[in-house]
């Protein structure tokens, strides 16, 4: 992420030595509603996303089509509170658990999970 300004700090780096990140730098950010365990979207977290999330406690991503940060409803009003971080087994996925205000998908739904899909294989 070449592109991206400077850090104002760094993140931990106990919590950067845990990270397995993509060879973009990214990790996977899973988002969830804190108190209904709905999964509201994936979205891409670098070093300094993530430590801007866990600073300011509003989410924050890297987008990889603009090539830069966002934080979630800075244009939309459609914040995520950041009530708690957690981080895989393998340190290359992280469970973002936010207060969401209204839609979370860009298209308007609530969730960016609103397309099932048929499942036709037996099931155990």
């Amino acid at each position: 992420m070449s592109a991206a300004p400077a850090a104002e700090s760094a993140l931990d780096p106990a919590v950067a030595a845990m990270l397995r990140r993509d060879p973009a730098g990214l990790v996977a950010a899973v988002v969830q509603q804190h108190d209904t365990g709905e999964v509201l979207m994936v979205a891409w977290m670098d070093d300094e996303a993530l430590r801007r999330t866990l600073t300011t406690g509003r989410a924050t991503y890297w987008s990889r089509s603009r090539r830069e940060y966002w934080v979630k409803g800075e244009t939309s009003g459609h914040r995520q509170w950041v009530r708690d971080v957690r981080l895989d087994c393998d340190g290359d996925a992280l469970l973002v658990l936010v207060d969401q205000e209204g839609p979370a998908c860009h298209t308007g739904e609530r969730s960016c999970f609103h397309r099932p899909l048929e499942v036709t294989g037996a099931a155990r």
